[in-house]
C-alpha cells in the first residue's frame, strides 16, 4: 500500500486550508485540485491545453480549483518548515523563484497568479504579481526577481482584508460577475 510522505500530506492539508479560507471569504466553493496540480497542463505538458476544454484546463491547473466566477485564478500553495526571508532583499531567493516558476508554468496570459505560502510557526503569506493595482497599505515586501519580475508579498489576513474585492475582480473574466455582498 502506498503511503504519501509527511511533506506531501502537509502540502495537501494546506491546499485544503486555503480552499476553505477562500470559500469562507467569498461564499463560493473552492476545492483542492486533486489532478496533481498545474503539472498536468503546465511546463512540458502545455500541449494538453490544445485538446482539453476550458473547464478541464481550469480544473487541472494550480493547487486550487475555483468556482466559475473566479475562472482566471491560478494558485499554488506551499507549506514549508523554513524560509530564507533575508534572500528577499537580494532579489535572488531560489526557493521563492522555484515556487513562482511552478505557478507560472500553468499560467495563461490573463490569469491572476497567486502564491499562498505558510512557514511553520511563523506566518502565512500571499505573493501576487505587482502588475495589478493591489492595495498595499500596511506592511509588505516588494520582491524583484531577476527571472520573474516584481511581486508583492503580504500577510494573508492583511491581503484579504484590504484586497478582497480586487482579488475577485482580477480572478473574474467579467467584472459584472463580482458579488456585491462581500464579507467585511
Amino acid at each position: 500500500m502506498f503511503m504519501p510522505s509527511k511533506s506531501k500530506i502537509k502540502g495537501s492539508n494546506y491546499e485544503r486550508t486555503v480552499a476553505a479560507r477562500l470559500t469562507a471569504i467569498y461564499n463560493e466553493q473552492f476545492i483542492r485540485n486533486i489532478t496533481g496540480s498545474g503539472a498536468y497542463v503546465g511546463g512540458t505538458n502545455r500541449y494538453r491545453k490544445h485538446v482539453l476544454t476550458e473547464q478541464q484546463i481550469r480544473s487541472a491547473k494550480g493547487d486550487i480549483t475555483p468556482p466559475e466566477s473566479f475562472k482566471l485564478l491560478n494558485a499554488e500553495c506551499k507549506s514549508y518548515s523554513d524560509f530564507s526571508y533575508h534572500q528577499l532583499l537580494s532579489g535572488k531567493c531560489n526557493q521563492l523563484d522555484q515556487w513562482i516558476e511552478q505557478l507560472l508554468e500553468a499560467s495563461d496570459p490573463d490569469d491572476c497568479n497567486v502564491l499562498f505560502f505558510k512557514i511553520t510557526r511563523k506566518s502565512e503569506w500571499v505573493a501576487v504579481e505587482s502588475n495589478k493595482s493591489w492595495n498595499l497599505s500596511g506592511s509588505y515586501i516588494k520582491y524583484i526577481s531577476d527571472s520573474f519580475g516584481s511581486w508583492s508579498i503580504l500577510d494573508i489576513d492583511q491581503f484579504f482584508m484590504t484586497n478582497q474585492a480586487e482579488f475577485q475582480r482580477y480572478c473574474s473574466s467579467d467584472i459584472s460577475d463580482i458579488s456585491t455582498t462581500l464579507i467585511p
